[in-house]
């Protein structure tokens, strides 16, 4: 009564508004359970942007529930390994996981296309794609079946093409190279005689020092520095051709996400959004300086040649084509990623490429 009182005699408006808002904000703060969850991370504490796209996205649930919505951050191995992520969250060992959905390639072959496979989208293509081309809906159609809900949290942008002890000059220099790389890349460079390995980020640079690997890819200059694979494999490589983006994503259990309230649901996929920002904009604030550090110390910074290029793209259709041979869900997520890109790739030839490559020749020129 006091309420409808006071908003008649105050009229329509700014008064009404703000007593409707005084009401409404407690009454939804006292509906609020207190809830502790816990989020499992494939990535070491030393690599502050990965590990630290969990924390930030712990952070801004907490800050935005006034903390009663608590999640408790993990880092690899202190659960589960970095690579069981998405079976801790399977079978409710923890709520959540960040990570990058590719490492379980193994399970099945469509888990690569909800972090990026060889050719396909480059970052703001593939936002685009899992925001308004219903990737996001397809991705959670097939993790469905491994009872996880994702939503994409971080992206790494486009990644280097790796360190190798000695230069790759030829196709030819790729037979018999244990390279670490992870998700369908390394089938595709199998066939051009890579002997590929996974291995988890903090057990890589262990591997080339006693020589178990010739090289290693992980994800670009300020992470590279921080794990000093420069001190073993000197020759820095780029592009990563099979990483023009590099989604994280936050695995929920599926039944725990549907138990949240929806005002929850609704703040946790704002912070995976801000996350999705925070993790992108910080690589691409910090990898610049990282870079010059690196070659500055004696790296050597080289290019794929043009041949090892045009044979792993070629590689790369010869897989896709088995594995929608085979896969009804990977032909299913895959068709509607690559007719997506078709489209994107058109696009950004006509404003985006040109103006970023006629930047790129003002810096080559040295006139930036």
């Amino acid at each position: 009564m006091q309420r409808r009182k006071f908003l008649r005699t105050a009229g329509v408006g700014g008064a009404a508004a703000a007593a409707s808002a005084a009401v409404a904000a407690p009454a939804i703060a006292q509906s609020m359970p207190d809830l502790n969850w816990r989020i499992t991370s494939s990535f070491p504490k030393s690599l502050d942007t990965l590990w630290g796209g969990a924390e930030h996205l712990a952070k801004v649930v907490s800050e935005a529930t006034d903390g009663k919505f608590k999640i408790r951050t993990f880092a690899a191995g202190e659960i589960v390994p970095g690579l069981q992520v998405a079976d801790a969250v399977q079978n409710g060992t923890v709520e959540m996981g960040h990570t990058a959905s590719y490492y379980f390639f193994g399970k099945d072959p469509t888990f690569a296309l909800g972090t990026v496979v060889p050719f396909g989208l480059n970052t703001r293509q593939m936002d685009a794609w899992l925001t308004q081309g219903g990737g996001e809906q397809l991705l959670n159609e097939f993790y469905k079946d491994y009872n996880i809900y994702a939503i994409a949290a971080g992206n790494t942008c486009a990644q280097m093409g790796g360190w190798f002890r000695k230069e790759i000059n030829t196709v030819d220099d790729l037979k018999g190279l244990k390279f670490r790389i992870a998700g369908v890349a390394g089938q595709m460079l199998a066939k051009l005689g890579v002997v590929p390995q996974q291995i988890a980020g903090g057990d890589i640079y262990p591997a080339l020092e006693k020589g178990t690997i010739d090289a290693a890819e992980w994800v670009g200059p300020y992470d590279d520095q921080k794990l000093g694979f420069s001190k073993i494999a000197p020759n820095y490589y780029y592009p990563g051709w099979w990483e023009g983006n590099a989604t994280l994503h936050a695995f929920i259990n599926l039944e725990k996400w549907n138990a949240l309230p929806k005002v929850y649901q609704s703040i946790l996929r704002s912070a995976c959004a801000e996350t999705n920002m925070w993790v992108r904009t910080k690589y691409d604030a910090d990898n610049p300086r990282a870079l010059r550090e690196l070659v500055a110390g004696g790296t050597k910074l080289l290019p794929f040649s043009q041949p090892i290029l045009e044979a792993s793209f070629k590689a790369a259709n010869e897989t896709y084509a088995e594995l929608v041979a085979k896969n009804a869900k990977f032909k299913k997520v895959y068709d509607s990623q690559m007719a997506f890109r078709k489209e994107e790739v058109l696009w950004f030839r006509v404003a985006e490429n040109t103006f970023d490559n006629f930047m790129a020749r003002q810096s080559a020129a040295n006139k930036l």
